[in-house]
């Protein structure tokens, strides 16, 4: 019986990561899926759940106690990790959040510095300290994925155009102040970023044969910017299980083709 393929991927126990475990344990394939969360016990949770869901999975989940903007977290989970298997076959940097809604209630310098460099620490600069550190056990992978889940808004072809998200305000009136109006401006200027990050992975490691990608998993009714579920759900929001799905095929290998670019569902994103 062939090795079960080994998956990490952060923010696990919540919204699209979540829904990425369960696409995995559920399918016939066999997988050991390395659940990352900052805390354990919201882990086992999730994993109980699935547990009693899915009771026949090949596969088996391992909860890993993982802050990505924790360098000892980050170090820890590796030890741990590499203590227990002397590879990964794909890792999944899901782990991010929007912060815009911090510059609601008021727009100074002091909000707009912490929304911005919230966004910036926990979706570009956290995401690579723990890819950096994570690397060797990718590189020991026969097979070896290396993913950024990224966005539909981080589309600078898209922001030309005009077509922005339903959730994004046209433009305010002339003139100043203006009022505040979403824009998810920093979460998609990070999310830009990760791209560019993407980019200079699939450079740094083609020579050793990874296949990188961006994920675009699509407009999807999860927690990410405080709105809820619901409401985004009334601005036209799929399920987060739809996103689980597709980044699972991804996974697999369905999407090798388009290796070093932003891959949605629907085919490739414009950058």
């Amino acid at each position: 019986m062939a090795d079960k393929s080994i998956a990490l991927i952060t923010g696990g126990n919540t919204g699209i990561g979540y829904e990425t475990v369960k696409a995995l344990y559920a399918s016939p394939e066999a997988h050991t899926i390395l659940m990352g969360s900052r805390s354990l016990d919201k882990a086992n949770a999730a994993i109980s759940t699935l547990k009693s869901e899915f009771p026949d999975s090949k596969s088996e989940i391992v909860p890993i106690q993982i802050d990505i903007e924790d360098d000892a977290s980050i170090e820890a989970a590796f030890k741990e990790v590499s203590s227990k298997h002397t590879h990964i076959d794909t890792l999944i940097n899901n782990a991010g959040a929007s912060f815009d809604l911090l510059m609601r209630t008021s727009s100074t310098p002091s909000t707009i510095r912490s929304a911005w460099n919230k966004s910036y620490t926990l979706n570009v600069t956290s995401t690579q300290v723990f890819t950096h550190t994570f690397i060797p056990l990718l590189l020991a992978s026969t097979s070896p994925r290396l993913l950024f889940i990224t966005s539909g808004l981080s589309s600078l072809a898209g922001a030309a155009s005009g077509s922005n998200a339903k959730t994004i305000a046209s433009a305010p009136p002339a003139g100043w102040p203006k009022p505040f109006t979403p824009s998810h401006i920093a979460y998609r200027s990070s999310k830009v970023a990760l791209n560019m990050l993407m980019l200079d992975w699939v450079r740094m490691l083609e020579p050793d044969g990874v296949k990188v990608f961006a994920i675009s998993p699509g407009f999807l009714a999860t927690g990410l910017g405080g709105m809820g579920s619901e409401m985004l759900r009334k601005f036209g929001a799929g399920e987060p299980s739809v996103g689980g799905e597709f980044i699972a095929d991804v996974v697999r290998g369905e999407r090798d083709g388009d290796a070093g670019k932003v891959v949605s569902k629907d085919g490739v994103q414009p950058w």
